[in-house]
Order: C-alpha cells, then structure tokens, then sequence
C-alpha cells in the first residue's frame, strides 16, 4: 500500500490499495471445509501482497440453509470468526457467515483486520420470492454505516442490498469510498450478469467510487453460481473482471486518489442536500410509507 500522507492527522489519505476477489465455491453446511478454502485463499493473496481480501456472500455455510439440518450460524466471537482474525494481521478480510445474535439470525458480513473483527454490516433487504426464503432463516439488520480501515472508509452492500439505491447513496454519505458488495448470486434470471453489471457500473459513475462486487461459483441444486466478480472505478469503468463459472482469485490496484480526483472533477457528491432528503423522507413516512 503507497500512501500519501494527509499531514492533518498522519494517516494515510489516499492510498493505492491491492485488492483481491476470493471468486471461491462453498461447501453447503460445512464449515470447517468452507474455512479450510478461505485460509487457502488467504494464503495466495497474501503472496500477492493483497491489502484487502473480498469473500461471497455467506462464506462459511453456504447459501441453501433450508436444506441444512444442524445449526450452522456462528457468533462474532466465536472460534471460527476468532480464529480467521488472528489470520488478518497483515491485510483486511471481508467473509460472510450466518450470524447468530442474542436472540435473532442475520446474514451477515464481518471484516476482519490486525486480528480483530471492526465491522459486522447485516444484509437489510432479504429477498422472499420466487424461489428465495431468506426471511424465513434471517432476521433484517437495521444499520447502513461506513466503517474504517487503513485505506479510509468502505462501506457493505450484501447482495440484494444493492438493489436498493438508497443504501448506496446513504453509505457514500457516511463516507465510504468502496462499495463492497459480496454476492450469492445465481443464473435464475437470464441477464443477471448485465443487470449487476448496470448497477455497479451506476454506482461507481454517479456516487463516485469504486465498486468491488465478489460472487460465489458452484452449484447447490437448481441453483448455479455464475461469478464474474469485478471491479468499477470511480468514472464506471470496468478494472478487473474475474471469469464466469470458475474458481478465480483476482488481484487489484485500486489508487483511492481517484475518488477525490473524480468528485472534484464533478461534485455530485457533496450536493446531496441531506437535509431536504430527511424532510421529504419523514413526509413520505408519516404518509404511511414505512413498510
């Protein structure tokens, strides 16, 4: 990581940050095969000198819960999340897991960094159709917030959380400048690979950052994991690009100065006008818009 210096407070401002795409298949229920694989991963980016290492979307279990008979969610300080931490002294990790609360399930993503989980972001949009049953596994979390790591403030979209435009905008505005979007995605629909590619592609174009959109491969019944993880930078072009329907690890260079770069080139950013954003919302709540 090559940073440049901001000398208001000696930390990194706007570094190059080495990313990598952990395109791996999951093990359905079984997790110490899923973590054998996510060390693996681990190890190999690690040699790739990666800062950041991006896992799918529920990981450690797999996605099909309803077909898994013994309880698979973990807590965050569990052994397996304590254990993959211990293994993050050198970079960051992001890895999803079925979490369990207190009392409540959440399809959940932690990241993992200098051996200590910083940040749990849990899915907030469960689809419930078609064939999807996430709410009746999950519980929806209840908080969209950036969070920070040594290459500045990134924020989670977990999946179907990015179909949901709101959530993006609020994260840049908390001050994310990497969307990261971990991804079960399948082939149920016939131009899925298109459509994630026009919604990550909008994000990175019009909220001004990059986008970071990991994706599983593999199969668990009628459901084919297609991959294609990539990545946007912040004038929405497309950087890196993993293949469909394989196992892939992805390595790279994000220059976070663009971020700044571009939103000076073009201040969309910082004319949100957060305060007529929060009346119209109460207004369209108090008119019983608040599902």
């Amino acid at each position: 990581m090559t940073p440049a210096t901001d000398i208001t407070d000696g930390r990194p401002r706007d570094p190059t940050v080495r990313v990598t795409l952990a395109q791996i298949d999951c093990a359905l229920g079984d997790i110490a095969e899923n973590m054998r694989r996510v060390r693996e991963a681990l190890r190999e980016a690690a040699a790739e000198a990666a800062d950041l290492v991006v896992f799918p979307e529920l990981t450690l279990t797999g996605y099909s819960l309803g077909q898994v008979q013994e309880d698979v969610s973990r807590a965050v300080n569990d052994e397996e999340i304590v254990e993959l931490a211990r293994e993050t002294s050198d970079m960051g990790c992001v890895v999803g897991f079925a979490e369990a609360g207190r009392v409540h399930t959440y399809n959940s993503v932690v990241y993992l960094e200098g051996g200590q989980v910083r940040h749990v972001h849990r899915k907030l949009y469960l689809p419930t159709y078609d064939i999807w049953e996430e709410r009746k596994h999950f519980t929806p979390g209840d908080a969209m917030r950036a969070f920070d790591t040594p290459s500045g403030p990134m924020a989670v979209l977990l999946c179907s959380d990015a179909w949901q435009p709101a959530l993006a905008v609020l994260a840049v505005q908390d001050g994310a400048r990497v969307l990261i979007v971990p991804a079960n995605s399948t082939g149920r629909r016939s131009n899925i690979e298109s459509e994630w590619h026009d919604i990550n592609r909008f994000y990175a174009r019009m909220l001004e950052c990059y986008v970071v959109f990991v994706n599983r491969v593999g199969e668990e019944g009628p459901l084919p994991f297609w991959g294609g993880s990539h990545v946007y930078d912040p004038w929405g072009e497309l950087v890196a690009e993993a293949p469909l329907d394989e196992p892939a690890l992805v390595t790279v260079e994000l220059d976070l100065a663009n971020v700044r770069r571009r939103r000076r080139e073009m201040p969309l950013v910082k004319e949100a006008r957060l305060g007529l954003l929060n009346r119209e919302l109460e207004r369209l709540v108090a008119e019983g818009g608040d599902l």
